[in-house]
């Protein structure tokens, strides 16, 4: 009778097991589980800007880690985990009458284990089945691991908020430093997250993660791991980086376009960028000051800004427009709008190229040309003037005149593609004036080379590039002549004197040329200064004319109020 109970009694058993596991994951399977791979873009700084896929940073060892990490985790999560063999029973049985006391779910009684199997194995899903499976993982884990090596595994792969996995990809993101540099209270900080990793973490709620990251600190003290007091003392210290920019979505765009070609393959990529987080936000900040005060007052609904180091042509800011939130659309790259007198820096090169100078002199008195007759505003004729006072002043007779020395609209279009301006072109005299089409960042590339002496840079927004841990070439083009030295000194002595005495005084310093379209529909400023090449256009997304903003009036004064936020 005895063997038949035994019989019977083992069955059941195994009948139980068979039902509580019969779907649960091979747990050597699920340790080597795949996962989409990530793309990190940060600042040139480090600074996280944006990211896809699911975020890691370095896998670490228990040694390389600050020991206040896992200390800080065990105190806040499992003060018996170094005793306990996966499952804490004295946990379990003080979590059950807390919450029976309270009427509701207020205390959890898993083991820092049982929380690793549940992350690497189970579903979120709450049930009584999952709970057993969870135990049953929990009781292998601590068999096939040492303690040390469930810490290690647990830090590395604990979702922390934001998209961050592992305590090396948190720190990077909420702190801009690598694990292995946290101090105490950044410690406490990620060992609090675990808990409600969306709803504490510093990206989505500072306050929440401080007063978070206060607990485990007094549980650290509770338990010896810290002298009494400390956290008092460190509760001063607990700020955060400024956040990535809530604009700069239009550079991490731009920055990610073309990946897949870019770096093939299935690699995690750690992508470090130009963008000037500092610079970005500066621009960020005046632009919607400008656009919400005399902007609006003068009917401006939109503007765009590219900042551009004039030697290299990597971008270290850029602005699509006014709040990416409200409208993706990238104005500083995607919209193609008349260029005005921003042109006529490729009319004048032209001429230049054709045998004229700067001294040489012009007729600024009206034209025709097969009986277009352009305008030239409030200019006043005076009868000759030199080519430098005539693109300083953005005359547009002279401007005319000075486009046939050059030999027509040909040469001119050829001299704008030859610096990167995409067309087409106008075939006629109006190209003299503008009316073609460019982006703010072809416009912006095309000025470098009147700022760095004739070289065409490629306009870029890496500097580095990390597949799989391993660095690897980031493709960019090699910065090649397109205007003879002498005649970009040239261009640049004319630059600086619209600054100095003509349309773009407002600027105050530098070298720059404004352009303003017809009924004021676009207005712009390209500008350097330092090595930064900055370009602003304003305007309105549907073409409708501004209250008679120039490229002399609102884009000089946002270029030097964003000039003068540069350290």
């Amino acid at each position: 009778m005895t063997i038949i109970v035994s019989v019977w009694g083992a069955l059941a058993v195994g009948a139980i097991l068979l039902f509580f596991t019969w779907d649960m994951p091979g747990p050597e399977a699920a340790l080597a589980a795949t996962r989409r791979p990530s793309v990190t873009l940060q600042a040139g700084d480090g600074r996280v800007i944006a990211t896809s896929g699911d975020i890691y940073g370095d896998v670490l060892r228990l040694s390389d880690m600050p020991a206040s990490l896992p200390a800080a985790l065990i105190a806040i999560e499992d003060r018996r985990f170094r005793s306990h063999w996966g499952l804490d029973v004295v946990g379990l049985a003080r979590a059950a009458w807390v919450n029976l006391t309270a009427g509701r779910v207020a205390q959890g009684g898993s083991t820092i284990t049982q929380q690793l199997a549940k992350n690497l194995f189970l579903t979120p899903a709450r049930s009584f089945r999952r709970k057993v499976q969870e135990a049953l993982l929990a009781l292998w884990l601590e068999r096939r691991f040492t303690k040390d090596e469930i810490l290690e595994i647990y830090l590395n792969r604990v979702y922390l908020g934001a998209g961050a996995y592992g305590v090396d990809a948190a720190a990077r993101l909420y702190f801009g430093i690598s694990a292995r540099r946290l101090e105490l209270w950044q410690s406490a900080i990620l060992a609090g997250l675990p808990r409600a990793p969306s709803r504490l973490n510093p990206r989505a709620n500072p306050a929440g993660a401080v007063a978070r990251g206060m607990e485990v600190l007094d549980a650290m003290a509770e338990t010896g791991a810290i002298r009494d007091g400390s956290a008092a003392a460190l509760a001063e210290r607990m700020a955060f980086p400024r956040a990535p920019s809530r604009e700069a979505g239009w550079f991490a765009d731009w920055a990610q376009d073309d990946l897949a070609e870019r770096f093939p393959g299935n690699a995690d990529l750690v992508l470090r960028s130009a963008l000037d987080a500092g610079l970005q936000s500066v621009v960020e900040a005046r632009l919607e000051a400008l656009l919400a005060g005399a902007g609006a007052q003068a009917g401006v609904a939109q503007g765009a800004v590219v900042a551009m180091e004039a030697e290299t042509g990597a971008v270290r800011a850029m602005a699509g427009g006014r709040d990416y939130r409200a409208s993706p659309f990238n104005r500083a790259v995607q919209a193609r709008r008349q260029p005005g007198s921003a042109m006529k820096a490729f009319v004048f090169l032209a001429a230049l190229e054709a045998g004229a100078t700067p001294d040489d002199m012009v007729s600024d008195a009206p034209v025709s040309l097969g009986g277009w007759s352009p305008g030239n505003g409030a200019w006043r004729a005076r009868g000759e003037i030199s080519l430098e006072e005539a693109f300083a002043q953005s005359v547009n007779g002279a401007a005319v005149r000075v486009m046939q020395r050059a030999g027509g609209p040909r040469p001119v279009a050829a001299v704008a593609t030859r610096l990167g301006l995409a067309g087409p072109h106008p075939r006629d005299g109006s190209i003299a004036l503008g009316t073609g089409e460019a982006s703010l960042l072809e416009l912006t590339a095309a000025y470098a080379a009147f700022a760095n002496g004739g070289m065409r840079v490629v306009p870029h927004a890496l500097r580095e590039a990390r597949a799989g841990g391993q660095r690897v070439p980031v493709p960019a083009a090699t910065p090649v002549r397109v205007i003879e030295a002498g005649h970009a000194a040239e261009m640049r002595r004319m630059l600086e004197a619209v600054v100095a005495r003509g349309t773009g005084r407002g600027a105050g310093r530098g070298a720059g040329k404004t352009g303003t379209t017809q009924d004021f529909r676009d207005a712009w400023y390209i500008g350097f200064d330092r090595g930064l090449v900055l370009g602003i256009w304003l305007g309105n997304d549907d073409g409708t004319p501004m209250r008679g903003v120039a490229g002399g009036g609102l884009p000089v004064r946002l270029w030097r109020e964003i000039m003068e936020g540069v350290r």
